[in-house]
Formats: C-alpha cells, sequence, structure tokens
C-alpha cells in the first residue's frame, strides 16, 4: 500500500499490522501531502526513494492510502486517475479533515472508502477514542458493517468473518451529537482563525498551501522555519503552547528499518519534518491573543 512518510504512525502501522507492506511516496513540499508526481513515478517505474529504491517483482501494490493533513484534501484529482489506471483501491486518511471540502463535496465522498477520527484534538472530536468509515458503496458498508461487529452475520451469534470491535460507545457518541448542530459554525471560525494567521505571517515563514477550490479545517496551524527550537523556545516561556506534527517522518522511524529506506530518500519529507511546528489553533482563538503569539514569534526570526 503506497502512503507518505509525512504523517502519524497509525497510517502505516496498519498496513504492516495486515501483513502488508507499506511503500512511501514524497510529499509535494507546497501542501505537505502525498505528491501526485511521486505517486506517479512510483506507479509508472516501481521505483520511489528517489529512484534508489525499486520495488520487488514479488511485491503486489493493492492500495493507496492518501493522507489529509492538518485538515486539508489531497489532489484528489491526480491521485484517483492515476489509481485507477493501476487497478488500485483508494483509501482515504480524513484522521485530520473531517468537515473539509474538495471543490465543494465533502471530504468521505471522494474515496472508495474514507476513515476519520474524532480524537479529542479533532476539530469534530469526543471526549475518548472515536472515529467513523465513511462510504457510498452499500456491498462494502454491509462488510464494514459486520466487521464493526466481531463479523457479526444475520444476528448477534452468528459470525461470518473474523471481525473486531469498532464500535463507538454511547458516551462518546453523545459527546459528537452534541457537538455536531455547530460544527460548520466552529468549522467557519477556524477558517477565520487561519485567515488572520495567514494575514500576519505572510512572507514572514512558510504555511501550508491551500489551493484554490479547497476548504481546510484547519486541524492544526502549521508553519515551517530554519529556526523552529527557538521559536518554540520563546513561545513556551510566554505561556504559548506549541507542538510539532511530526518530528519523524516514517521511514526513518526504527519500527520501518526493514523497508530498506535512509536519510535522503524523500527529501521533501524529511524538510518538512526538520522546520515545521503547530501554533494555538481552535475555533475560539481571538484577535488580540493571536497577535500576541505572532509578535513573539516575528520577534525571534
Amino acid at each position: 500500500m503506497i502512503t507518505t512518510p509525512f504523517t502519524f504512525v497509525a497510517t502505516a502501522e496498519v498496513v504492516a499490522l495486515l501483513g502488508a507492506t507499506p511503500v512511501f511516496a514524497d510529499i509535494d513540499p507546497a501542501t505537505l501531502l502525498l505528491d501526485p508526481d511521486a505517486l506517479a513515478e512510483l506507479l509508472e517505474h516501481r521505483v520511489t526513494a528517489r529512484g534508489r529504491v525499486r520495488l520487488p517483482k514479488e511485491l503486489r501494490l493493492r492500495a493507496v492510502l492518501p493522507v489529509d493533513l492538518f485538515g486539508l484534501p489531497c489532489d484528489y484529482d491526480r491521485i484517483l486517475p492515476l489509481a485507477r489506471r493501476h487497478g488500485l483501491f483508494v483509501l482515504g486518511d480524513a484522521a485530520q479533515s473531517f468537515g473539509a471540502r474538495y471543490h465543494g463535496k465533502p471530504v468521505g465522498s471522494l474515496c472508495e472508502v474514507t476513515a476519520t477520527s474524532f480524537f479529542p484534538a479533532k476539530p469534530l472530536g469526543c471526549y475518548g477514542d472515536g472515529g467513523a468509515v465513511l462510504t457510498d458503496d452499500g456491498e462494502l458498508l454491509d462488510i464494514l458493517q459486520s466487521l464493526r461487529v466481531h463479523g457479526r452475520g444475520s444476528h448477534k451469534y452468528e459470525n461470518v468473518r473474523v471481525g473486531l470491535n469498532g464500535r463507538l460507545d454511547t458516551l462518546q457518541a453523545a459527546v459528537l451529537l452534541a457537538k455536531l448542530p455547530i460544527f460548520e459554525e466552529e468549522v467557519e471560525a477556524r477558517s477565520q482563525v487561519a485567515s488572520r494567521y495567514r494575514e500576519l505571517l505572510a512572507e514572514r515563514v512558510q504555511l501550508q498551501c491551500e489551493p484554490e477550490g479547497l476548504r481546510s479545517v484547519w486541524a492544526q496551524y502549521s508553519i515551517l522555519t530554519d529556526n523552529r527550537d527557538a521559536c518554540m523556545a520563546q513561545l513556551h516561556a510566554a505561556g504559548v503552547p506549541t507542538n510539532i506534527y511530526y518530528p519523524h517522518p516514517l521511514h526513518l522511524q526504527r519500527a520501518f528499518t526493514t523497508l530498506g529506506y535512509r536519510e535522503g530518500d524523500f527529501p521533501h519529507a524529511e524538510a518538512a519534518a526538520k522546520r515545521i511546528f503547530s501554533l494555538p489553533m481552535h475555533p475560539y482563538l481571538d484577535p488580540s491573543t493571536q497577535r500576541r503569539i505572532v509578535d513573539i514569534l516575528v520577534a525571534n526570526l
């Protein structure tokens, strides 16, 4: 399964847990998402890691797993045709982009199947672990609903496949239902916060590009700068929380050393990991607080 090395470990972890092989393609340095050009090179020439790693003939590519990072959808207009041309299934990772729109279409309606997360840090978050799988394929829906409850068949004690316990518990569902009516308002408020950051930080630091026609939900507001550590230290000293998403690309993580990648294989992902960090982002961040955050940041650039 092909995916990005610049993401949370769960993306590639689940591939490995299923006995499949994660195959990485580099990111677009502007959007920080899976680069369709890198994907095309991999599919057409079976090479990755700047041409250094050639996929074994016996390795069958089965799927593409694009990751919508920080709330921004991937370039599905290019990824989907590429995958279909090569007979590959597309599973969307929308853990951070529930509520985003791609040329007017909601995330979750673009791929055959899309998984999302309701972890508390997400734009629509519950108070514990939670998530959902979205599809408009009736046959896949039946399978997913069965897998969700231990491979259940027509009744509770009939099991037609090996499944798991994937049910969303009642408490988390109640939290989500209470928050859902104001979710669109909060998405719009996040967009306004992002616009203020963009206006205040333009040409001072590198920002994630939001292509025309796409609406990010701004799960995080991440910036890239060469003196990240100094900026973060000063912000922390002033009581401003920050975080790094993500400090280590997956191909350099010890868990994936058996895949044979090395430093330099995915330069855009590696460069982003060295320079990126996230500023406070939530729908209730007021302009004066934002101005204070930016003033502290800019003083240390």
